[in-house]
This record gives structure tokens, sequence and C-alpha cells, in this order.
């Protein structure tokens, strides 16, 4: 029996850059779990998305994050692509809308670079995590614990490698957005 999330509003924040496939997967589980998925990016309008390094479809913004408040979403997921965390990790109202839902306890789930924003929002000190290879360095100067599994899940934390591992990440995204908030998961 696939796990149902319904009701449940899930905030996907992104921008430019973002790698499509850990955007649209994602997205559709929560949508076929019978959650609301809402895209939150620093721009309004329009993302672009790639595919790798190649441009791919655009997808159209729900809420600007300077305006999203972490209190109306039950999750957060945060997509890769080697841009779109870049220039998130650099906006103060994303960093601020990623770190009220480790204060709040709520799920998090980020897949291949997207633990980069999570390294700027300091909410992985102490953390195990797994992530692009690239961002071990990263993801250890900031206190966390590197592991090179396909998923792996810390107090409410979801975090993958690559777009190979998306449908162990979407099980177990869809776990935690099920089983809500962890007390533990609080920065």
């Amino acid at each position: 029996m696939a796990t149902s999330i319904k009701g449940k509003r899930v905030a996907f924040l992104a921008t430019d850059g973002v790698e499509e496939v850990e955007y649209t997967q994602p997205r559709k589980a929560v949508e076929d779990a019978g959650g609301r998925a809402e895209l939150v990016s620093i721009k309004s309008g329009e993302i672009q998305a790639v595919n790798h390094m190649d441009k791919a479809g655009t997808y159209p913004v729900d809420k600007q994050v300077k305006d999203a408040d972490a209190g109306e979403y039950d999750a957060l997921v945060l997509p890769g692509g080697v841009a779109n965390p870049d220039f998130l990790r650099v906006d103060p109202e994303a960093i601020r809308f990623v770190r009220d839902f480790f204060t709040a306890g709520k799920p998090v789930a980020a897949i291949c670079h997207g633990p980069w924003t999570l390294v700027e929002a300091g909410v992985v000190d102490g953390r195990t995590l797994t992530s692009w290879p690239s961002l071990r360095t990263d993801l250890a100067n900031a206190g966390a614990t590197w592991v090179d599994e396909e998923v792996f899940v810390d107090q409410g934390l979801v975090t993958s490698r690559n777009p190979d591992d998306l449908p162990a990440f979407c099980d177990k995204m869809l776990e935690e957005i099920a089983e809500g908030a962890h007390e533990k998961q609080t920065a």
C-alpha cells in the first residue's frame, strides 16, 4: 500500500538551474500520494530547469519565498542542480525559510546539490546525510557526517545523492511527510 499524505502541503524551494527530474519526480510523488505541492522561489514568474547543464522545461512559481511562511507547509523539498542551490544559499529569505522548517521540526528532503542550502542555513551540524559527492567537504566543514548511501534519513531529514536515487528518495520523503514533525529535527 502506497504512503498517503492526503491534505499535506509541501513546499518545493527552487530557482533557475534546478535539475528538472529532481523537481518533477518528487513533486509527482507528493501529488500522487494526495499531497499539495507548491513551487516557492526567490523570483516570481517561472523558473528555468536544466537537464544536467542543458536547458529543460520552465515551471510556474506559486509563491515568492519572501512571502512564504514555513507554518503554512507540512514539509520542504530541496531539489538539486548545481546552480539552483548556489542561488538559494545567498538569498536571506530562502535561508530563513529553510531554517524555519528545522525550528518547527518539520520534515525536509534534499537531493544531490540541495544540501548546499542546508549548509548555509546552519542546520547540518551533528547530522548525518548524503549528497552529490562534491559536497562532502562542505558538509564535513559544517559539522555533518557524510555517507555514501542511496538515501539517508536523520530525524526527519531525508537526503540522497543523485537522480538515480530518486525512487528511494521519494519513498522515504513520503514516509517522513506522513510521520510529520520530529522533535529531534529542530535546529
